[in-house]
Formats: C-alpha cells, sequence, structure tokens
C-alpha cells in the first residue's frame, strides 16, 4: 500500500525521527507531530531542544545582554 506523502512544510529532522520510529504522519502537522514525537521518543526530543538552544545561544545571549540593559519591552507602560 502506498502511503501518503508527508506535509513539506514540516522539519525533515522531525520526519526522519518519524520514520525510524515507524510512525504514520499522514494528516498532521509539525506541531502535532512534535508533541507526539515528545511522548513517544523524549531523549530525541531532548537532544532536538539542545541542538535549538545550541544554534541559538548567541541570538539568545544578545538577547539577554539587550533586556538587561535596556529592561523589558513595554515595562514602561505597565500599570501593575
Amino acid at each position: 500500500m502506498d502511503r501518503p506523502e508527508p506535509a513539506t512544510d514540516i522539519d525533515p529532522a522531525l520526519l526522519a525521527q518519524a520514520a525510524r520510529l515507524g510512525l504514520d504522519v499522514s494528516g498532521m502537522n509539525e506541531r502535532d507531530l512534535r508533541l507526539r514525537l515528545q511522548k513517544l521518543d523524549p531523549a530525541g526530543a531532548e537532544a532536538r531542544a539542545r541542538r535549538w538552544a545550541e544554534d541559538n545561544a548567541e541570538a539568545i545571549r544578545h538577547n539577554n545582554e539587550t533586556v538587561a540593559r535596556r529592561g523589558v519591552f513595554g515595562a514602561d507602560l505597565r500599570r501593575w
């Protein structure tokens, strides 16, 4: 039986992980697939989260420095 092609807007790494696990992804969007994979393969989800943090470490550091210098956007508008 032919399997339907998955949506092309889903992260290829997620599709590869789903294929390794034998998961049918037809009808799933990326969010649903991430949630399913997190339940089925928590170690894989943790590895993806670590890679994301490493890949974005410079942007996160820059953002933290900006917030430390200028404060949180809109803080001057807060009434609480």
